[in-house]
């Protein structure tokens, strides 16, 4: 399939149709073997570490402290991130503020992750991590472009928090080009090539001494997360657990941090309920 790829571009819609057809194939693999795709990967733990992703900028303040209240002080999920880099990175105050009024609402615990989306510049950058030292931010993504490698590297060696990329990642010398540049790589499965590369990815990360981090669409990610040993965690992304839930029977929660590993349904653990997503049907 990779090499039927080559004159069309691996990276965009043929990357993502390539990773859909990956990951799919594993899934029919393990039902064909009565198998939880987990355990014909490897499993290597039980359950994955979750941390919960939204906070978005167009929250308003009310709205951003129900969304990380009800992760940390209901679900338990000691890990949290919210969006920064509003308005391409102009409004630099509005994200400080933001950021504080996170950690006033998940407390002193709780470890505040925050995502630019590439929105800085490399000095400034730096200047917002420094300006946010006192609220002991651990995860500071994409604070600028993930095009910018160089970039990259300078504000993980002049920052406290651990700087991530990689979500954008369709191939596995993207990685292999980023590893050097980043504390943590981020791995999507729905774009990089499915399940077969995020392993890969994950070995050239391991052999540059990172952990990696799964991006987004958490049930499509638990079964490989729970077989890679250098997983750091999942990200628990608001808008995709709200449609997993809604679609499929068998999406597990994640309270307390984590999200069980389905070990007792054959495949991914997932089952399509077709009846739900009809009133969504367009043709």
């Amino acid at each position: 399939m990779r090499r039927r790829l080559r004159n069309a571009g691996r990276p965009g819609v043929a990357g993502l149709a390539l990773s859909a057809a990956d990951c799919a194939l594993w899934d029919l693999k393990a039902r064909r073997h009565d198998l939880p795709l987990a355990r014909l990967l490897g499993t290597a733990r039980r359950a994955v570490p979750v941390y919960g992703s939204g906070g978005f900028t167009t929250y308003d303040d009310a709205q951003q402290h129900r969304q990380l209240a009800g992760w940390v002080h209901e679900q338990g999920i000691p890990r949290v991130k919210i969006k920064i880099g509003g308005s391409c990175g102009t409004e630099v105050g509005r994200d400080l503020a933001r950021m504080t009024a996170a950690r006033r609402t998940i407390g002193d615990d709780a470890e505040l992750f925050v995502d630019a989306n590439g929105a800085y510049q490399r000095k400034q950058a730096i200047r917002v991590a420094h300006a946010a030292a006192d609220l002991d931010v651990r995860w500071y993504e994409e604070p600028v472009s993930s095009d910018d490698l160089p970039g990259l590297g300078l504000v993980r060696d002049h920052v406290a928090p651990d700087v991530t990329a990689g979500e954008y990642g369709y191939d596995l010398v993207y990685f292999h080009r980023m590893a050097p540049y980043v504390d943590c790589l981020q791995i999507d499965v729905t774009r990089c090539g499915g399940i077969s590369e995020f392993l890969r990815v994950a070995a050239v990360a391991d052999a540059a001494g990172l952990q990696v981090s799964a991006h987004c669409a958490p049930h499509q990610h638990v079964p490989v997360a729970a077989a890679t040993p250098n997983l750091r965690h999942l990200e628990w992304f608001h808008d995709h657990v709200r449609i997993e839930s809604m679609l499929f029977d068998g999406a597990e929660p994640a309270d307390g941090g984590d999200t069980r590993v389905p070990l007792d349904r054959p495949g991914n653990g997932l089952e399509f309920r077709a009846d739900r997503a009809q009133r969504y049907r367009v043709s």
